[in-house]
């Protein structure tokens, strides 16, 4: 089992955690003047870099959302984990 840290409460093992998305992937404004292909690519197209990704995390404990930057190859989470940039991911 992974160990990730979360920036409020410390390590804590990878099922407290939650995949939030890609960081930068802004969420499409004004809802009803989104069209179908926007909110679509908003949804289901994902980076999915291969090596490093800069990651939004939300830790289910304390339910605090953050940043964490993990290697998609190794799974190694980088030694530190970041509050979440203002401004959303």
């Amino acid at each position: 089992m992974q160990v990730f840290t979360c920036p409020f409460c410390g390590p804590r093992p990878e099922t407290e955690f939650h995949f939030a998305g890609d960081l930068g992937n802004l969420r499409p404004e004004g809802f009803t003047e989104v069209s179908t292909e926007t909110w679509t690519d908003y949804l289901f197209l994902h980076k999915n870099p291969r090596g490093e990704s800069k990651e939004v995390w939300k830790h289910l404990t304390c339910m605090e959302v953050f940043t964490m930057t993990r290697d998609t190859v190794s799974h190694k989470v980088a030694s530190s984990t970041a509050l979440l940039p203002e401004g959303g991911a």
